[in-house]
């Protein structure tokens, strides 16, 4: 349903995506998990034929060309930056963006009917977007990805910005969505995002695909080892002889035999109040890939 070789695109001397191939069969959720600016939107607006690539083949559905219409009469776009006039009412929305994918008449109203229930928004459906909370814009943006039934769904951070209770309706519109067949192509920097949506997740960063996998041979294979974390009663005269690392009096430290170490502890002399065992997760690897150094 998708398949991208080699894409690449370049901004000036900045090398926005460089060199990214991967493949997203029919009905599957696959994510693009990276850090602000690791190239996953580029990729997005590239796929979506908002873009020209520099280089790279592009297949949607068969197609090789995402600027032709007949192609993104089957993609669904919800973009990072809300795509919505705010002047306008949810209903006027759903009804632009549904004629721009040539809808009609009957047609038009029954899928702008449709979106707006998915959206829990019927009931205020005339009202001007301007007056929505950031759950509800977020929401309608989701809407007017669907309002032409496309089969392939791109989704750019939809998630940001909202509140929790927005936050869980969009993941179980999504995961509806997904069962109901789509392909969906799902962009985070959100580790819990990637883990209970997504079936494979490519990890993004510097324009490249570090590591593509589903995310339990990501752990087993980049992982590392578990880590524990216990909190001192009191700190030991000599700190330099700890494990670790050492934050107040919660000490943290990598060990390949976590179940020993409480008696290892205890021999050292040390007394503490808890002990927990930290297995490996998406976020684990995520640092381990990417590195812990802070980005702006």
């Amino acid at each position: 349903m998708i398949h991208v070789h080699d894409l690449r695109k370049a901004f000036d001397s900045l090398q926005a995506v460089a060199g990214v191939s991967f493949d997203v069969p029919q009905g599957e959720t696959f994510g693009l998990l990276g850090p602000n600016g690791a190239g996953k939107t580029t990729a997005i607006l590239m796929l979506t034929g908002v873009l020209q690539p520099d280089a790279g083949v592009i297949h949607i559905n068969g197609e090789t060309d995402p600027t032709q219409p007949q192609v993104r009469r089957h993609i669904g776009l919800a973009p990072q930056a809300l795509s919505l006039y705010e002047m306008l009412s949810a209903e006027e929305n759903l009804s632009f963006f549904g004629k721009l994918y040539g809808l009609l008449g009957p047609r038009l109203r029954q899928r702008v009917d449709v979106a707006l229930n998915l959206a829990r928004l019927t009931e205020r459906k005339h009202d001007r977007v301007g007056t929505y909370s950031s759950g509800m814009k977020r929401r309608l943006n989701l809407a007017c990805a669907l309002v032409h039934d496309p089969a392939v769904v791109f989704l750019d951070e939809p998630t940001v910005g909202v509140d929790p209770q927005s936050r869980n309706f969009l993941f179980e519109t999504i995961e509806d969505l997904a069962r109901q067949g789509r392909t969906i192509l799902y962009t985070t920097h959100y580790m819990e995002e990637a883990e209970r949506l997504c079936k494979r997740v490519a990890i993004v960063d510097n324009g490249k695909i570090l590591a593509l996998d589903t995310v339990p041979n990501l752990v087993a294979q980049h992982g590392g080892v578990p880590a524990v974390e216990i909190e001192l009663d009191e700190l030991p005269g000599d700190t330099t002889t700890l494990p670790g690392q050492l934050e107040g009096k919660v000490l943290r430290f990598d060990s390949e035999a976590p179940q020993e170490e409480p008696a290892r502890l205890a021999q050292m002399g040390l007394k503490f109040s808890s002990f927990r065992l930290l297995k490996p997760n998406l976020e684990r690897v995520f640092l381990n890939l990417t590195g812990k150094s802070l980005r702006d």
